[in-house]
């Protein structure tokens, strides 16, 4: 009698091991792929997923190490501290049996993180003279790896697959901007390999890249995380759709009008708020899905470029720059050379951006931190700067002279340090008068206003005195505040001997006044 086709089908199920035991895929975190970078003379993590209790070895450059996988699966271990190598090498991992995965082209070198909202993932494609910066791009030695994963409601422990990108012409269009330009200087100031880890979105809140766990372990952040919390749950898609749909008939009516007027319109269209609630997430969503799976990377640094997005709340972005910088070293166990890009001029009135810079600037408190003064560098009217070639290179004179210890005429542009009041004048001492201060410009040192208790600003008479400056006005006869580039498209004048533009600054804490109506 032939079996029949149940007691078969009953028979296979029975002989294959149950689910449980079923081998599982020896795999690495997306980050451990063909061309990347370690970063040298540090230990180096290296980690992945196996059986439970399954022995995996590594072996790179002559190093053989072990680890056991966990419970879950997940093992873990560190490489001794490397030294910088230009010859693209193989890393092995082995398993049980005759399980192994290679990754191929392994370089070592410098590995530096970016973040941040569009600014930081505006690509070279965007930017200033692209033609000639694509021809001068054949440099194998710096990669470049995109995050792409999307926004998480709880901490990820994995990535969505991505590559490492050599540097060529063909590739560097895709690069973040801000990142490439600060690593091809390291390469050219150190002459070794830099890996780039680009994860960053655009139109982002800070509150999208900080854990939650933090947020609400102060008061004012948590105030501020529960009323993005309560807007993302409560967002309904048919409403937006139907409120994006009013907004782009508004905006094409402006402009239809500013077109027949012979006036330039430069207000972008309406974002699909859909589109954009799925993009970032609730608050701590970005963090959860860009930030959490990439540690422990070995990493020398990172860099963040945002704060456009918090402008409207800038009086909590220092606490939160904070806690931002805070979790993150906490999230990777050591205290990581931190920098960022304060938010250059660009036409938005009231003092918003003024805010935002001035917790930026005060964020310097922090220690092994940096900031690049971009002050300069902006657009009227585009929220993305062209010149980030700019950004890149004033990011990279603080990581060459204080993360690396290279001598250089100055690593930042002037920072207030301490000032006072005295005999009708307020003068301003500076750190990073490196070469001296100076006037730049035709016009002398403009931008400065001076107050008394009546908050009535009007313009200084400014002069230079070593690594001060001395301001004072024939309307203020006891002042009691200064300001200086206290706008969001300011007047600027003061720079060190190295070029470098001073911080806006101002000596009062007054609140803000409302914005004056601007003319388009």
């Amino acid at each position: 009698m032939k079996p029949s086709a149940v007691f078969l089908t009953a028979l296979v199920l029975a002989l294959l091991p149950p689910p449980q035991a079923r081998a599982a895929e020896l795999k690495l975190h997306p980050l451990f792929s063909d061309h990347m970078v370690l970063q040298r003379d540090k230990g180096v993590a290296i980690w992945g997923w196996a059986d439970p209790g399954e022995e995996v070895r590594v072996r790179f450059a002559g190093q053989e190490k072990q680890a056991k996988a966990g419970p879950d699966g997940r093992w873990g271990l560190k490489l001794d501290a490397l030294p910088a190598s230009a010859q693209g090498r193989s890393l092995t991992i082995s398993g049980n049996g005759s399980r192994q995965l290679e990754v191929k082209d392994v370089l070592v070198g410098e590995v530096w993180l970016g973040s941040g909202q569009s600014n930081m993932a505006m690509t070279v494609r965007g930017c200033l003279r692209y033609e000639e910066e694509m021809k001068a791009a054949e440099l194998p030695l710096i990669r470049h790896f995109r995050e792409a994963s999307g926004p998480a409601e709880q901490p990820q422990s994995i990535g969505t697959k991505s590559d490492w990108q050599l540097c060529s012409a063909e590739n560097v269009g895709g690069f973040s901007a801000a990142l490439y330009f600060t690593g091809r200087e390291i390469h050219r100031a150190l002459g070794v390999p830099v890996g780039l880890i680009n994860s960053s979105v655009g139109g982002t809140a800070i509150e999208s890249w900080i854990a939650a766990e933090v947020q609400c372990s102060n008061p004012l952040t948590k105030a501020s995380y529960d009323s993005r919390l309560a807007a993302y749950k409560a967002f309904d898609p048919a409403n937006s759709k139907a409120l994006h749909e009013q907004q782009m008939q508004v905006w094409k009516k402006a402009v239809a009008k500013a077109k027949a007027e012979g006036e330039e319109f430069v207000t972008p269209a309406p974002k699909n708020p859909l589109a954009m609630h799925r993009l970032k997430g609730g608050p701590s969503g970005l963090f959860n899905g860009k930030i959490v799976h990439l540690a422990p990377y070995t990493l020398r640094g990172m860099l963040w470029y945002q704060g456009e997005a918090n402008a409207a709340a800038a009086a909590l972005y220092r606490l939160q720059l904070e806690q931002l910088i805070t979790s993150w070293r906490k999230l990777w166990g050591e205290e990581l050379p931190f920098a960022w890009v304060q938010l250059p001029n660009f036409t938005r009135p009231g003092e918003d951006w003024p805010r935002i810079r001035e917790a930026m600037l005060n964020t310097l408190q922090v220690p092994n931190t940096g900031m690049a003064i971009a002050i300069d560098v902006g657009e009227a009217r585009d929220i993305h700067p062209r010149n980030k070639q700019e950004v890149g290179r004033r990011l990279s004179l603080w990581a060459l002279g204080k993360v690396y210890g290279q001598v250089l005429p100055s690593v930042s542009g002037p920072l207030p340090a301490d000032w006072r009041v005295a005999a009708g004048s307020i003068s301003v001492k500076f750190k990073h008068a490196d070469g001296g201060l100076k006037a730049i410009g035709n016009a002398g040192l403009v931008g400065f206003e001076i107050a008394a208790e009546d908050q009535q600003w009007k313009p200084a008479q400014v002069r230079i005195e070593g690594d001060s400056i001395v301001a004072s006005s024939p309307e203020v006869s006891q002042p009691k505040a200064l300001r200086y580039a206290w706008k969001d498209w300011p007047e600027i004048s003061l720079a060190n001997g190295a070029g470098l533009p001073a911080s806006p600054f101002r000596t009062d804490d007054w609140p803000a006044l409302p914005p004056k109506p601007r003319k388009r």
